[in-house]
């Protein structure tokens, strides 16, 4: 395996080997804290642009399920069509792998789509140096090509833009009710959650204007990126919301854009939140939920408008998790209900919203 620097741009510096693709790549560096779940985490759209590190020692142990097709148009064991992921950081992978559903190794399948991956990295004072700095660019550059140095950018890009389909898709159609899905970046088991409920779903692009369309409730996914890069998306939604009180429901990127049709600010998180493992409280209640995440912005619920409230805090930090509004049946999360992988404690958002489409 070669040897690669990753440079973050404070100018620490990380040394390893590579297992993936050899091509030298460059973007923001993140950390997830799952001790599983990379297959999805690297399919997972919401990571473009990113250098996904992860915080679990040991990756490549289990391999890479098939990438097949259900009869209904999706995924079976991945998040989306390919590996959205700029690259991946790992303690110590292992190329020899071992259950019941793997077909390839991790390695081999970055090579197949052109993802490079790294080893040998102390990912725990990887992680120590961001949670203290922050999230940060950085690069991951061969030894042997000094001077084939990349760049990237992260802020200011539209990657909703890159990821969101180009055209309509229908899953389950001619089902009751209709929902449409505004697809930010939408993961699988989303899909899946709502298929699996018996409705049609109608994905649409980002910044497809529904308005006009004939359908029973409004669905917002996640999505990668700034969504202060959305506008065209929350026009849409506050348009939406002026004419009719249709149910709506978010996820992830769905909530910080249905807050900011709500008239919510957006701020950027320290390191953000990726794992399995981040609490939510109800509010209002004492219960408390453990979640899976995938973001690094947040809704500054002081800013929302007198007609809404938030739904969920995050117990660690604070941090906003989900709102609703005190009158019409539109709420989200900023967790994933669905949470593949993952825990699936709160898939019951996706009953809440089945509930109010009439």
């Amino acid at each position: 395996m070669k040897n690669v620097t990753l440079i973050l741009s404070d100018g620490t510096k990380f040394h390893g080997q590579s297992f993936g693709y050899e091509q030298p790549v460059a973007g923001e560096v993140v950390f997830n804290t799952a001790m599983m779940g990379y297959p999805e985490s690297l399919t997972d759209p919401s990571y473009a642009g990113q250098l996904l590190t992860m915080t679990f020692p040991l990756v490549g142990n289990y391999g890479v399920p098939p990438f097949t097709i259900e009869k209904s148009g999706i995924p079976t064991f991945m998040e989306s069509d390919k590996i959205y992921a700029s690259a991946i950081i790992v303690n110590d992978y292992t190329e020899q792998y071992s259950h019941w559903n793997a077909v390839e190794s991790l390695g081999d399948w970055l090579k197949r789509e052109h993802v490079p991956g790294i080893t040998g990295i102390d990912t725990r004072e990887l992680t120590k140096v961001l949670r203290e700095h922050g999230v940060m660019m950085g690069k991951i550059i061969f030894d042997d090509e000094p001077d084939n140095i990349p760049e990237a950018h992260y802020e200011g890009v539209n990657f909703v833009d890159k990821v969101s389909c180009k055209n309509i898709i229908k899953y389950n159609e001619g089902a009751g009710k209709k929902v449409v899905l505004v697809d930010c970046g939408v993961k699988a088991n989303i899909i899946r959650c709502l298929v699996e409920r018996g409705v049609e779903v109608i994905r649409v692009p980002w910044n497809y204007d529904y308005t006009s369309m004939q359908f029973d409730g409004l669905f917002l996914a996640n999505g990668p990126g700034d969504p202060d890069m959305c506008s065209d998306a929350v026009e849409i939604i506050r348009k939406q919301m002026s004419q009719s009180t249709k149910p709506i429901c978010g996820i992830c990127m769905g909530n910080q854009l249905l807050s900011k049709a709500a008239g919510a600010t957006i701020y950027k998180l320290k390191y953000g939140h990726r794992g399995h493992n981040q609490p939510v409280r109800l509010v209002g209640t004492e219960k408390c939920y453990i979640t899976s995440q995938n973001h690094g912005y947040a809704v500054d619920a002081k800013t929302l408008g007198a007609d809404w409230e938030e739904l969920f805090v995050n117990m660690n930090d604070g941090s906003n998790e989900g709102i609703r509004h005190k009158v019409n049946p539109w709420f989200s999360s900023q967790f994933h209900p669905e949470a593949c992988s993952g825990p699936v404690d709160t898939e019951f958002m996706f009953d809440r919203f089945i509930e109010t489409l009439k």
